[in-house]
């Protein structure tokens, strides 16, 4: 895309020469909302990637006539892109073709039974009766649940920075009262008893990090975000939103440096002052965001003793979500009958997730969420074919496991299981292909301990317990990304910039 309004672009570049300088560590989607943002506000800013192109965890592959979108596949909340878009005085419709999905996902059991999951409040009704009859009241009990959960959790709490424990205080008794003490499943289970809707209803917290029986049931308002927002996709991929992102930026006079990893964080006694690049280059800031990793932030950008709260040992004991597997490939043939958005149940599910999040084991089982953009959008694939990624989640580095070694074994199985339940004859018909382990989520992405999306939601690490947008250690140092509040996925990670508006002066008020 280029960027539209060239003379705006060249006016807006000479007249930030004097303005604040604010420098972006990372071109994640967080990272990109808040250059824009502090754009929008006044500052002059440099967004610094380490890559060789934008995006983060949403970088875009493509190989052999093919697009794959290495991370992030679905738009839930189309509002918080709407925002930026209008901040540069543009309209998000004219530069994006985001298409609503239906169904949303569809939900294969292991036993081959189907369930699929839409904004329909009558077909999904429905499904859930096909299921069991007896649960349908549950249902939309637990549905209401979910919606006073997003009012609060989401409408209230995303965009709050939580610098104080007195923003905790304020929306305890909101926890207690919507039982945000219970896990999520815990909460669906008081409602439905068939085991099959029970996972239908509480599997999201596995797209930000968090296991179902352990992530607070706060995360019950993702099925009512759903529902009130719907599941989009970006035409063209994921990846068309973050060309957008960078139009916007450089379209407001301001530059995305790729190539530029940050070594260092530069102080002035806890006082932040800029960065200096690998390469030994020195760019003075009057404001850092980081959108790398949180924990590698702190461990890697800052000296031990400068951090007061986010010291090693403490970072040591933090937990960290699971990471993934995601075999991305090419088929010279099309599968028409599978939607864009697919998850196979595997044969067992708390226990395989104990093994994910507790036990830190591979399984030799595995549960799966398979994505075809081609069903939206062929034009991601040559013709008369089809682009996919297979995801599994697996456990973060500290299991121990050899990846370079059961890389080619795991994808195997995962190829021979899709062979025999959705793509007949897969095997033979792949015709391109790669794999991410959570080696490259520690070696590319600079994740610690390989973790998918940074620290895990558990109660005692989301809001105030999570790392503050605001830096506690470092002044004029502010964090976005998954790591921080309010957490992973596309919302959280737009709201964390969306925090930025609350926490960091406006360029004009900057001395």
């Amino acid at each position: 895309m280029t960027p539209p309004h060239d003379q705006h672009a060249s006016t807006s570049s000479n007249r930030r020469r004097g303005a604040p300088h604010a420098v972006v560590i990372g071109s994640g989607f967080g990272g990109l909302a808040a250059a824009v943002r502090l754009g929008a506000r006044g500052y002059r800013v440099t967004v610094l990637e380490r890559l060789d192109a934008p995006g983060g965890r949403a970088y875009v592959h493509r190989q052999d006539g093919f697009t794959f979108d290495a991370g992030p596949t679905i738009v839930t909340a189309p509002f918080l892109f709407e925002e930026l878009w209008s901040l540069c005085g543009r309209r998000f419709a004219d530069d994006i073709d985001l298409r609503p999905m239906s169904p949303f996902y569809r939900i294969r059991f292991h036993d081959g039974a189907q369930f699929d999951t839409s904004g329909d409040a009558a077909a999904m009704r429905a499904e859930v009766a096909r299921f069991a009859p007896s649960d349908v009241e549950g249902y939309e009990r637990f549905l209401k649940i979910s919606e006073e959960t997003f009012r609060i959790g989401f409408e209230q709490v995303a965009h709050i920075p939580f610098d104080s424990w007195t923003d905790m205080a304020r929306i305890a008794p909101d926890l207690l009262r919507l039982q945000g003490h219970r896990s999520i499943h815990s909460l669906v289970s008081k409602y439905v008893k068939d085991e099959r809707l029970r996972f239908a209803l509480s599997f999201h917290p596995l797209f930000v990090g968090g296991n179902p029986f352990n992530v607070t049931a706060i995360y019950s308002m993702i099925a009512f975000l759903e529902r009130h927002w719907g599941v989009h996709f970006a035409m063209g991929g994921t990846g068309s939103l973050v060309g957008g992102l960078v139009d916007l930026i450089t379209g407001q006079g301001n530059e995305v440096r790729y190539g530029a990893e940050v070594a260092a964080i530069t102080l002035d006694g806890r006082r932040a002052t800029g960065v200096r690049l690998t390469s030994g280059e020195s760019i003075p800031a009057d404001v850092v965001v980081s959108n790398a990793d949180v924990s590698w932030t702190y461990q890697h950008l800052l000296p031990a003793e400068v951090r007061r709260r986010w010291t090693d040992r403490r970072l040591r004991k933090s937990r960290y979500s699971m990471s993934l597997f995601i075999w991305y490939f090419g088929t010279r043939r099309q599968y028409p009958d599978v939607p864009h958005h697919t998850i196979l149940v595997g044969p067992r599910y708390r226990e395989l997730l104990d093994d994910i999040f507790k036990h830190k084991v591979l399984a030799p089982d595995f549960s799966l969420y398979l994505h075809r953009p081609t069903a939206t959008d062929p034009a991601l694939a040559p013709p008369g074919c089809d682009a996919f990624y297979a995801l599994s989640p697996v456990p973060h580095l500290e299991s121990g496991v050899d990846w370079q070694e059961r890389a080619e074994p795991y994808r195997q199985a995962i190829a021979a299981h899709l062979s025999e339940t959705l793509l007949p004859g897969l095997e033979s018909e792949v015709v391109t292909s790669r794999v991410m382990t959570p080696l490259d989520f520690r070696d590319r992405l600079l994740s610690v301990h390989g973790a998918a999306f940074s620290l895990e939601p558990v109660l005692w690490q989301s809001a105030w317990f999570r790392p503050h947008n605001r830096s506690e250690d470092i002044d004029r140092l502010y964090l976005v990304g998954a790591g921080t509040h309010p957490g992973a996925g596309l919302p959280g990670v737009l709201s964390s910039a969306r925090v930025l508006d609350k926490v960091v002066p406006d360029a004009a008020d900057r001395p």
